[in-house]
């Protein structure tokens, strides 16, 4: 009888995926840090760049958790435990959405100067 789960390259992609979306992140919130100065002055510009770049790193360490997880699951090493649901993808979505609100209020800041 086979296995119901080939671990093959997918899993390796996956992590890559997740680590690319996480760099994708911090250099956002790097390139925020940089660029907002001249548009919201003071020290309001650091609060974007300090909150994406602690995000970034939690959704490293967590996304890593996650394809931990998933892998014992599917190779059978972690019997009666469950997938995990959905809450990270959420996550990254809810703060994405976020990320686009925060740049719609500057570009409207920056339309009314």
């Amino acid at each position: 009888m086979s296995a119901l789960y080939d671990p093959g390259l997918q899993p390796e992609r996956t992590e890559l995926a997740w680590r690319r979306t996480s760099l994708a992140l911090a250099v956002g919130s790097l390139v925020a840090m940089r660029m907002l100065p001249a548009t919201l002055g003071g020290v309001g510009w650091v609060v974007p760049g300090l909150v994406g770049l602690v995000c970034a790193g939690a959704l490293w360490q967590t996304a890593r958790h996650r394809t931990a997880r998933v892998n014992d699951v599917l190779l059978e090493r972690a019997a009666g435990r469950v997938l995990p649901g959905g809450a990270l993808l959420g996550a990254v979505a809810a703060f994405t959405a976020l990320i686009g609100v925060f740049g719609l209020v500057v570009v409207i800041l920056v339309a009314l100067r």
